[in-house]
């Protein structure tokens, strides 16, 4: 309160300058209401900046947060349970495997990728007599290998143009065992690394980026479409040794054929592209060609994917599955009975087959190992 002021007939000056004297300050309401305008344009200004610069950059932010805090995705294993379905007797058709199997897809990687390993390939043959000289240098002898159930891992690309001169009977199939058990045990040795990775995958809490990638290749590769894991885990498991062994007896007349000398066609597989061999005795209008490879292994690996990944073994697999499951070990003697689609002459194919094995005693040859090439695969044995 201002005291013993007169403001009359006092001008709005005076009256400004007492004001002053007092401590208030004086302005026109134009002006400060000017002021407060502009002080009003300044808050609104900074809010907004605030707002834009936060909706801006919420969207990378939140990428970058899922990728450091989101948790890996988990995969079930139910394999146990539809497992036991199958031991009970309950129908579990591989998960309908015509829905679940993109056969194209399964051609369209294993050919695809056999025939671009096999293209990298280029195999050496060689003659009969260099053969046993070698074989008798690595001290490689079938007869050691039955005992010892230990194989030389000696890799041969090419059969030798000489085994269909070969007289003695017993020499020509042994010299043909030779050449091919240890190529069809390397590709069983890198089926079981798979399937040894499959499982310590399974047995994760949590998955990593790179295990996943490593499933997605799996799953292409094994034709499973709905990347089902039980499927997979049928999938990915070994052919034994008697059971390749005597097909390839049987597709390749112990070796001698024109396909097995001339495209490294051991099993006898088809194709419909240009690179096969067309056979002799062919109907006419048909267009199947026999697959022809560089070497001899890549045959093998297209044979054991066929066996692992077409609907027509699909019992096959299952019977497989429960041996291993049930007794740990494979019985090819009854798997054999399953591969009655694999040739025109049905189940009279699969008796010829146990009459190869037994008749030559290859089920001895079902627990050998090879020698290890690298740390990993010395763990196998």
């Amino acid at each position: 309160m201002l005291k013993n002021v007169k403001i009359k007939n006092m001008d709005i000056r005076s009256i400004k300058k007492i004001l002053s004297k007092k401590g208030f300050f004086v302005a026109k309401k134009s002006i400060l209401k000017k002021q407060s305008s502009l002080h009003n344009i300044y808050k609104i200004s900074f809010a907004s900046l605030l707002i834009i610069s936060f909706f801006y950059i919420l969207p990378p932010s939140y990428k970058y947060m899922s990728k450091v805090f989101k948790a890996n995705p988990e995969i079930e294993n139910s394999s146990n349970k539809k497992l036991t379905l199958i031991l009970e007797g309950k129908t579990f058709d591989e998960e309908n495997e015509s829905n679940y199997t993109d056969q194209d897809l399964v051609y369209k990687e294993l050919y695809g990728e056999v025939t671009k390993e096999d293209s990298l390939e280029t195999g050496v043959r060689l003659k009969a007599s260099v053969l046993y000289q070698l074989f008798e240098d690595t001290e490689y002898k079938l007869s050691d290998v039955r005992i010892n159930k230990i194989a030389k891992p000696v890799e041969i690309g090419k059969l030798p143009y000489e085994l269909k001169e070969i007289q003695n009977v017993k020499k020509r199939k042994e010299l043909f065992i030779q050449i091919v058990l240890p190529l069809i045990l390397e590709e069983n040795n890198k089926i079981l690394l798979d399937r040894k990775k499959l499982f310590a995958i399974l047995n994760k809490n949590n998955n990593s980026q790179s295990d996943n990638e490593w499933l997605n290749k799996k799953f292409k590769q094994y034709g499973v479409l709905k990347k089902d894991i039980p499927t997979l885990k049928r999938r990915m498991d070994i052919i034994p040794a008697s059971m390749a062994i005597a097909q390839a007896a049987k597709e390749t007349g112990w070796g001698t054929s024109r396909f097995a000398l001339e495209g490294n066609a051991l099993f006898g597989q088809w194709t419909y592209s240009d690179k096969g061999i067309k056979p002799a005795a062919a109907d006419a209008g048909t267009t199947h060609k026999v697959m022809m490879f560089n070497v001899l292994k890549s045959s093998v690996r297209a044979y054991a994917r066929n066996l692992n990944t077409h609907k027509s073994y699909r019992e096959m697999r299952y019977v497989r599955a429960i041996q291993r499951d049930n007794f740990g070990k494979l019985n090819s003697l009854e798997l054999v009975d399953y591969l009655n689609k694999y040739a025109e002459t049905g189940k009279e194919y699969t008796i010829v087959l146990k009459k190869i094995i037994e008749q030559n005693s290859l089920l001895d040859f079902d627990d050998v190992k090879i020698l290890p090439d690298s740390e990993a695969v010395k763990n196998l044995i």
